[in-house]
């Protein structure tokens, strides 16, 4: 039910996600119009929210504690123009430096025709804490990964 990349959720924006090397993912989206803050341009809080979780997603993949699962404990967003609705976006997202306990990561949002960054934003996330997250129940939990 991840409003990012929950693909049942009826609200959601249903990213599908792609490790496209280690560290590295990748997504496309078309932002609809309801979306949108003012006329034509997606919502400054739905931007952050997609840096947020490519950011995060970019540290799940080949990691050796895979998937990793983080809270974000610092997001810096920069809006360097209006993210269009209605256009194809692609987004990336990079892990940087990881610790025992945290990680850095990057994503942005770029035009997918001009390959202009539009938003981008670096993230402090910290690890879930054991005690909070079974591992072992992540089926359970919703954590699933996706054939194409």
């Amino acid at each position: 039910m991840c409003f990012i990349c929950g693909l049942e959720n009826p609200i959601g924006l249903h990213l599908h996600i792609y490790e496209t090397a280690p560290g590295v993912v990748e997504s496309t989206y078309l932002a609809p119009d309801h979306f949108q803050g003012y006329p034509g341009v997606l919502h400054g809080g739905i931007v952050a929210a997609i840096v947020d979780e490519i950011a995060g997603r970019s540290l799940m993949g080949s990691a050796p504690l895979n998937p990793r699962f983080m809270f974000t404990a610092k997001l810096e967003v920069k809006y360097r123009q209006n993210v269009p609705i209605g256009k194809r976006l692609k987004i990336i997202g990079k892990a940087g430096k990881s610790r025992s306990k945290s990680a850095e990561a990057w994503a942005g949002i770029h035009d997918a025709e001009t390959n202009e960054l539009l938003a981008e934003g670096n993230v402090l996330l910290i690890d879930v804490p054991a005690e909070q997250f079974d591992r072992s129940r992540l089926s359970e939990l919703g954590w699933k990964v996706y054939p194409d």
